[in-house]
Order: C-alpha cells, then structure tokens, then sequence
C-alpha cells in the first residue's frame, strides 16, 4: 500500500468512529402505556403495570430502565423514582414493569415517564391520572360522636375531626398527607375543606377524607346543628337507647355541646353532673341545661329500663293434705323465656316448663329469663308449708318454726285472714309490736326466729270488722 494510500484510510477510519458512536447511542422508548385509568392503593393493594417499548439493538451493556412519577400537578421538575431494573436485565422489547406508589400520593393529575441510562434519553410524558394512597381507610368521628350540637342566634359552631376521638377511632389526623371535604346534605359538593368546619346555618354535617375520584371508607358520623334560643329546648340521647337494658349496665346520656352543661334527675340538680355527658345507672326523668355563652337551652328525657312482667297462679302461702299436690303455673310476657324451679334454693332437675306440680312441703322458686334482646331475669316464690287444714276452727297457742313443714306458722281461721279486713296485732313480752296487719295470710313467722329466751311467748289481739275481739298468747318451740 502507498504511503497516500495508507494516509486516506487512517483519515477515513477517524472519520467514521465518531459517526458509529453516534448511532449507538441512539435509543427511542415509546409512551409509557397502562390498562388502569386511576390508582386507588390502600395497605393491601397496592400493585400496578406500566408497558414501554424501545430499540434493543441500541442499549449499552448494563442499561437500566426507571418508571418516574411526576407531581400532583404533572411536572417531572422532583420525580418519584417508582421502579428501577437491574443492569442489563430488561433486553426485549415491548417491556412491562410492575411499581408502587408511595403513602403520600394523592392528586388528580399524576404522569409516568420512562428514562434508560445507557445511553440516557427518557420518552414523552403519559397521559395524566387520578393516584390515590389510601393511608386511611375506615370511619372516623367529628364533635366526639355527638350526634348534635347547636349555636346562640348570630354566632356560630366549630365542628372539628377527633384527634384521636374516641375509643378505637382511626382518626385520618395522624397522617399529614390527608385532606378533606366538608358536605352539608342533601348536597353533594364539597362547601369547604380543611381540619375544621365553622358553621353559621342549620343543617346536617359531615366530612369525607379527599381521595378524589377513588371510592373511600374515610368518613365521620353525621351531625345535626341547630340555631338555639334561650328556652328552646335540646336533645338529649342515650347510647343503650331508650328504652335501655339495666341488665347490661349503665347507658351514657349526651346532649349537644356546649360551654357548660348542668344535669338534673326528677327535677333536682344532680350533684357533680355538669360535664357534655351523664351515665345514668337508673330510669327516671333526666334533664340537662346547656349554656352557650350567649343563650340557654334545656332537654328532657323520660329514662326507661326494659322490663318485662310475670305472675303466678298460687298464693304465697300453700296448704296441701298428705298425697295431694300444688299446681303452679307461670304467666309472663318474657320473650323466650327460660324457666327454672327450686326447692328450698335447690334445683329441681327437669323443672323448666312454665308450671310445676308441687308435691313437697317447702320454700318454691322460679326463675323467668327472658332470653332475647335485653336479657333479664325474675324471681316469683310461693311455700307449702303444711298439711294442716287451714279451715282451722281453733286459734292455736302453740307454733314449732323449724321447718319441718308441720306447724311452722301461726295458723288461725279463715274467718280472721287475709279478705275479711280483720285487724291482728302480735307483741312480744315487752310489747313490742311484731306484726300489725289486716291482711294476715297464716304466715308468722316468716323466717326463722332467733330465740332470745327458750319458747318465747308473744301474745295477740285480734279485733275483727265489726269489733268483735280475740285475745291470748303464743309460744314458740322448737
């Protein structure tokens, strides 16, 4: 080769490298291209696609892909890196990435990019989206769960978002990131936003976390405001509701806020009762009164406990003659009631129907349990205790209370017990009166008696309606 010759092709060679460089370093990355049309990611979804094209043929070795995030508004001047490939592992086009979005995202007009870094060169900018992170996802409550709440005539009322509320309250407050849109109903534009609502009309309120367009389980308990005047008259609510189930424990009464609250049972000032709430322990009639600061405003509400009623068909006290028995039987608007029967505070097995054949000198019992709603319980009670006739002809001086189901009581005629208004007084032997009645059913003593002396002796007087009178004494023995 001539020395010219040789000289032309060094000059040709030095000519064309950077030209081959050039071309290498050529790469076009298509749009980013995705199926979604928004993203609404919480805690337990939060997974999504991007697909991208390119050139292969113009990557440099170890090139890495990044799916960018812009801002909220569109602009890529601060992007999220959400995805970043290893060196060299994306080589086939078209490529699909999956990527997350961060806690704090949250706007209408988020974009993608891809950008390559060997050689470095991005692709346009995708078409905008509503992106969401749903770090809050439950209810929450406003004026602490007060349902209520009222204002004086020309001032106003501040409904805030609990921080942190009450009970397990997951108030959105404790993430930054999260705005809010304010609703007065049946409306269903946003009037305001913020932490806060200043509210100067009466209406119906409440507040949803603003996740745009995404569908959302972030939002308060609805309050009710109303314009107060002095002497109008507030609510007052109970969280058992009313009627409440005692069986259950006590119920919280709440009236709407306030400066300062004073509450009231039977129309007397209750001791101590001045906060925004009362937990009543008992029916009755409650009623609070409430200053606003400019106005006072008063409520009212008859308490009431669930009950339900139940009778027996046997009197109190029961004779039986040797072989015979006692039918007793139940009568109750319990709902699914229960029933359970005792003898002497002992079970009767099987005893859980609704009557009893009673066969056996002693002290009955049934329970009623009302098993649905407010479950309660009743007790009814009735004694056999004797076979003696109780057509007695004779009063009777001598009573032997131990129980034994033979002449435990003091059993006089029918002519002197309970219906003939007859009057029967019994004093011990100081004087002391130890039964006065006109409706003396044969059932002295009614417990056991502890003997002061041995055979203690009472004595009675017993002066029937038209006057006619009976005296003498009683001894007890054992």
């Amino acid at each position: 080769m001539s020395k010219k010759l040789h000289n032309y092709f060094l000059c040709l060679v030095f000519f064309l490298s950077p030209l081959t460089k050039e071309i290498y370093a050529q790469l076009v990355i298509g749009n980013p291209s995705f199926e979604f049309n928004q993203i609404c990611a919480n805690n337990t979804f939060n997974t999504f696609e991007v697909q991208f094209t390119f050139d292969p043929a113009t990557l440099g070795p170890n090139n890495q892909f990044r799916v960018e995030l812009s801002d909220a508004n569109g602009t890529f001047a601060n992007p999220t890196v959400l995805y970043t490939s290893n060196p060299g592992a994306i080589t086939v086009s078209p490529a699909n990435v999956a990527f997350s979005i961060p806690t704090n995202t949250g706007g209408e007009n988020y974009k993608l990019r891809i950008k390559s870094t060997n050689p470095a060169t991005s692709s346009s900018n995708s078409v905008a989206f509503p992106a969401y992170y749903k770090i809050q996802d439950s209810p929450f409550s406003i004026n602490n769960l007060v349902s209520t709440a009222s204002y004086c005539p020309g001032a106003s009322y501040i409904l805030n978002i609990d921080n942190p509320g009450t009970g397990n309250n997951d108030s959105p407050l404790k993430y930054p990131s999260l705005t809010f849109n304010w609703y007065k109903e049946p409306g269903t534009t946003p009037i305001a936003t913020g932490n806060n609502l200043t509210v100067t009309q009466p209406g119906v309120y409440y507040v949803k976390t603003n996740y745009g367009s995404c569908t959302s389980d972030s939002y308060s308990n609805k309050v009710t405001v109303s314009e107060s005047a002095s002497g109008n008259s507030t609510t007052i609510s109970s969280s058992q509701g009313n009627p409440f189930c005692s069986n259950d424990g006590t119920t919280t009464l709440s009236t709407v806020s306030g400066n300062s609250y004073q509450w009231y049972k039977d129309s007397k000032a209750i001791s101590g009762a001045t906060n925004q709430t009362y937990t009543a322990t008992q029916a009755g009639q409650y009623s609070v009164a409430v200053n606003f600061g400019g106005c006072t405003a008063t409520a009212a509400i008859n308490l009431q406990s669930y009950q339900f009623t139940s009778s027996i068909d046997v009197p109190e006290t029961n004779f039986i003659n040797s072989g015979e028995t006692l039918s007793a039987a139940v009568t109750t608007n319990a709902i699914n009631p229960e029933y359970k029967w005792f003898l002497n505070e002992t079970l009767i097995p099987d005893a859980t129907a609704a009557s009893y054949q009673a066969s056996t000198l002693g002290n009955y019992k049934v329970t009623i349990t009302q098993t649905s709603g407010c479950v309660l319980s009743q007790e009814l009670t009735f004694r056999i205790i004797s076979s003696v006739d109780s057509n007695a002809e004779k009063i009777p001086n001598l009573v032997s209370p131990n129980n034994d189901g033979f002449n435990d009581t003091w059993i006089i005629p029918q002519e002197y017990t309970s219906g003939t208004d007859t009057e029967v007084i019994l004093m011990n032997a100081t004087g002391e009166i130890v039964l006065k009645t006109n409706n003396y059913q044969n059932n002295w003593p009614e417990t056991s008696t502890t003997f002061k002396n041995v055979n203690p002796v009472y004595y009675y007087i017993i002066t029937t309606k038209d006057q006619k009178t009976k005296k003498g004494s009683i001894t007890l023995v054992k």
